[in-house]
């Protein structure tokens, strides 16, 4: 195995620009910071690149190797410039980025997250943990939102984006191509004139838009949706997080979970 104490050596740069949207895009790959997404990628049957580790990590996860990876032990310094933070765990790993295409036109069933332009990455990933946590089958990632698989999002995924579909898309494309297969696309709006979201049946089979931090949704959507909800506020507070606002709907719309 391989011994790795320089943050100058070739592999250490590579994984370090794993933390770029072009690193990760001209590799194919991305980066697992922690015991949880390394197990979890595992359980999925990723396709691993390496795994890096500290040499008392190592020792503890050699043996859980999958077959062929290769293993590279790595200094406790090279592990806080490879994870961009000062407490790493001390494992990761390189994996592939997924390449599956999909196409709006053949979803017929399932519950749908679409994200309209959420800029923040623990918003992001914290909506994506959410969704598989309320049984959704996807999330598409509409322009303008952070990329799921940047450092950031992907800790706060913690492992989801393994057990449901994560997908880029154009959500115009997305909306039409849902409400033609007769299932109902629903906007999330801070206006009272909108729909409460307690008068809509709860169902297995619909789409949830949520917007943009500041802007909230996009206009051209919120023509397009079968029906737009709100999230009546009881105390004082102006708003809702945007992940706390989905997580509400998400929440109550899949079967009143």
């Amino acid at each position: 195995m391989e011994r790795i104490i320089s943050n100058q050596n070739a592999r250490v740069k590579a994984w370090a620009k794993l933390a770029t949207k072009k690193g990760r895009q001209e590799n194919h790959t991305y980066l697992l910071d922690g015991l949880h997404l390394v197990e979890e990628a595992v359980k999925a049957g990723a396709k691993f690149h390496a795994i890096m580790a500290t040499e008392k990590q190592m020792a503890d996860y050699l043996p859980n190797v999958p077959h062929g990876v290769p293993a590279f032990e790595i200094s406790e310094e090279v592990a806080k410039h490879i994870a961009g933070t000062n407490t790493p765990q001390g494992i990761f790993a390189e994996i592939s980025l997924p390449e599956k295409t999909f196409d709006p036109s053949y979803v017929h069933d399932g519950a749908w997250l679409l994200l309209d332009k959420i800029q923040d990455p623990g918003n992001v990933g914290t909506l994506v943990r959410t969704a598989d946590a309320a049984g959704f089958k996807g999330v598409v990632l509409g322009a303008g939102t952070a990329d799921a698989f940047a450092p950031k999002v992907v800790r706060a995924m913690q492992g989801s984006q393994f057990h449901l579909e994560v997908l880029n898309g154009d959500l115009s494309e997305w909306v039409a191509a849902l409400t033609a297969n007769n299932l109902p696309v629903y906007g999330s709006q801070l206006n009272e004139k909108a729909k409460s979201y307690r008068d809509v049946e709860p169902s297995t089979q619909f789409g949830l838009i949520v917007g943009n931090e500041g802007q909230g949704m996009s206009a051209e959507l919120a023509e397009k949706t079968t029906a737009n909800l709100y999230i009546p506020i009881q105390g004082q507070a102006e708003s809702l997080n945007v992940a706390i606002a989905g997580g509400i709907l998400m929440f109550s719309l899949a079967l009143g979970n």
